[in-house]
């Protein structure tokens, strides 16, 4: 497993509408393996032809977005400090007293997100139990109003800063949804052998804010069937219980049943199935309550199109510490790599 490049995509900063940084590197790793194109959206688009003798003409479609949930500046101060709007789903309570980077035209500039209240020595008790909102922080970026007004406009994006870590036989980063699911599908292409469809690999955009990207991609290749690469929670950790865990880490890749973005297509469903188990790959079932993915955005495509989710078990989601397991990260790379080379096999008909 290429732990570097997981390092590399896990800490490049790209929030929805600035996927830059992580476009090109998924560009330099897919160049050499697919032909590529960029649409107008962002989204990279890597064409890998058939090369069996099957003579299948399906059209495999897999997504992997590569934003991240972050922040847009929306006003610089007189002092220099910086207020921001989400660009995706924050819960504030994992927002304090992190530090960030605001995406500018010149680079990125380093920045301290606090929330505008006292120091606690200050604090009365009813002000010690007031809830925090997204409009009660705000950046520090060490400049005087003047010289963070030349800096930094207005859309600029801020993304948290955070370094991957490796603990056992864990990885933990901001950003592995979904560049963990991205590193997958880069790997995957890399591991196929022969298959018998059409690949469009798609790195796609603005998947935080409305699977925005996945449409607009999937309304132009038109695929017969769509994969999407994606996490899904590990509530595996103290105070959840054990039935609300959705997934476990060190369980296996997950294969989706539904979340409330799509109903998995039964029949993919349990091609997947097949395929883990005829290959010996380890994977668990998975049923998640609230959260969507690319595939909601393109399975009411086209009259419809057989959609599926392929899932990384993560714990601490939309946190700084998502966090999955090296041994769950490998069986997803292995099933999606086995299922491409098995896909033109697979009857999605009802009728």
């Amino acid at each position: 497993m290429n732990i570097d490049l997981l390092r590399e995509l896990t800490e490049a900063h790209g929030c929805p509408g600035q996927e830059d940084a992580i476009r090109e590197i998924v560009k330099r790793e897919l160049g050499p393996l697919a032909e590529l194109s960029v649409d107008y959206m962002g989204n990279v688009i890597a064409f890998k032809p058939a090369n069996s003798s099957h003579g299948s003409e399906r059209k495999l479609m897999l997504a992997a977005h590569m934003d991240e949930i972050g922040f847009r500046v929306k006003h610089i101060s007189d002092k220099g400090f910086l207020r921001v709007a989400p660009v995706g789903g924050w819960d504030p309570r994992q927002m304090a007293s992190q530090r960030v980077k605001v995406l500018t035209e010149s680079g990125l500039i380093s920045g301290l997100l606090m929330q505008g209240t006292k120091p606690k020595h200050m604090l009365t008790a009813s002000e010690m139990g007031k809830e925090m909102t997204i409009d009660d922080y705000f950046i520090d970026i060490g400049m005087t109003g003047e010289a963070a007004k030349a800096a930094v406009q207005i859309g600029d994006g801020v993304t948290m800063d955070r370094q991957f870590q490796q603990m056992g036989d864990l990885f933990t980063c901001k950003a592995m949804d979904d560049r963990v699911a991205v590193f997958v599908m880069i790997e995957a292409l890399k591991a196929v052998k022969e298959h018998s469809v059409d690949i469009y690999a798609v790195a796609t955009v603005q998947e935080e804010i409305g699977l925005r990207g996945a449409a607009a991609s999937g309304s132009a290749i038109a695929p017969d069937v769509v994969v999407a690469l994606d996490i899904t929670l590990a509530n595996d950790i103290p105070g959840i219980p054990d039935e609300n865990s959705v997934t476990k880490l060190g369980e296996g890749t997950a294969i989706k049943v539904l979340d409330s973005s799509l109903i998995c297509h039964p029949k993919v469903v349990d091609h997947f199935k097949n395929v883990a188990k005829s290959n010996s790959i380890k994977y668990q079932m998975e049923l998640l309550p609230l959260g969507g993915t690319d595939a909601g955005g393109i399975q009411r495509l086209h009259g419809g199109v057989p959609a599926f989710t392929l899932s990384i078990p993560c714990r601490y989601v939309h946190t700084v510490n998502e966090t999955v397991h090296s041994g769950d990260v490998q069986a997803s790379i292995d099933l999606l790599a086995r299922y491409i080379e098995d896909c033109h096999n697979g009857d999605y008909a009802y009728a």
